[in-house]
């Protein structure tokens, strides 16, 4: 399996390809529709995409992809803050292109898309529907889980309670695994379950 980082241009998300064949991927936060482009430069096709959450941030490029084929999943519960509450005129951003939401997950579930296996795990806190995603030794967390932070809870569907339930979850995984969060640096598990400074293991 191989993982490729896009940093954004300007204000979005990280965005991530991950690839079992080198051909075919699943983009994990498509920020900006650039990320079609990144894709092909690698000699990608994206067959799914898979929201971590629906702010503006993470999917501007979601309904490019979707025109190319790709099918778009979030964790069930999500659906409206993707499709209709994604804040970006609440931070004054341009809105994004309208997309649908072709299939849900929820909490457990283990999906396998582009021949990659995947584990669904809830991260209720920054939204209410919030997902990471487990692939292999690669956790994707969004914007649940950051190096040496976690995610704001103070938007709407946000908790503080439900974060620090949902990254102490993450911490009671077995093993140690890359974090690949939604803005910022990679980290690991077990560097967050010892140093993280703000919600403790």
């Amino acid at each position: 399996m191989q993982v490729y980082k896009i940093y954004p241009l300007g204000f979005a998300a990280n965005s991530y390809l991950v690839t079992a064949d080198q051909k075919n991927a699943v983009c994990i936060d498509p920020a900006q529709p650039r990320i079609l482009d990144e894709a092909k430069k690698r000699g990608l096709t994206i067959s799914h995409v898979l929201l971590t959450h629906g702010h503006f941030d993470h999917i501007g490029g979601v309904a490019l992809l979707q025109k190319a084929g790709a099918k778009v999943g979030c964790l069930a519960g999500e659906e409206r803050i993707a499709l209709h509450d994604n804040l970006a005129d609440f931070f004054g951003e341009e809105e994004v292109e309208p997309f649908k939401i072709d299939f849900t997950v929820r909490d457990g579930e283990e999906l396998t898309l582009a021949g990659i296996k995947i584990k669904v795990i809830a991260a209720a806190g920054h939204t209410a529907g919030g997902a990471c995603y487990l692939i292999e030794n690669s956790l994707f967390t969004g914007d649940t889980l950051f190096e040496g932070s976690v995610g704001r809870s103070d938007l709407p569907t946000g908790s503080g309670a439900e974060l620090t339930k949902s990254v102490k979850r993450l911490y009671a995984l077995d093993g140690d695994y890359t974090v690949y969060a939604g803005h910022g640096e990679d980290t690991t598990l077990d560097y967050e379950r010892k140093y993280n400074g703000v919600i403790r293991a």
